[in-house]
């Protein structure tokens, strides 16, 4: 059994920046539809959740790189950030081998300035 850890911190403002400038080029890219949904839901504090999902998707990179074949083969669109009825968020992986998974879990969280995000992962 091995465990992954990855964490990431990004400035809210960078990201609010990219969708000011770049607009649903930048979101699309970046995001699914599951989670613009959820961050545009957020309506004022959009770009909070928009950057605690970028780091997230960073952090998971991070923690399941060393576990796939070509780790330049992961795209954003792989790794999703979705919470559950009770706020808690969960990752889904789309088009990644995660059989050597046993399981994952993240924390975000974010302020007025930062968003962050943690990920461990435990392999079979």
């Amino acid at each position: 059994m091995q465990v992954k850890c990855g964490i990431d911190i990004i400035e809210i403002s960078r990201i609010k920046k990219s969708i000011e400038d770049l607009g649903n080029k930048f979101i699309n890219k970046i995001f699914t539809q599951d989670e613009i949904a959820y961050c545009e839901s957020k309506k004022i504090q959009k770009y909070q959740h928009y950057a605690a999902r970028f780091a997230a998707k960073e952090a998971i990179f991070k923690a399941i790189s060393e576990s796939v074949e070509d780790k330049y083969s992961i795209d954003w669109k792989n790794l999703e950030v979705i919470c559950d009825e009770n706020g808690k968020p969960h990752i889904n992986t789309i088009g990644i081998n995660t059989e050597k998974i046993e399981s994952m879990d993240i924390s975000l969280s974010h302020c007025k300035e930062y968003a962050i995000a943690n990920v461990v992962i435990l392999y079979k």
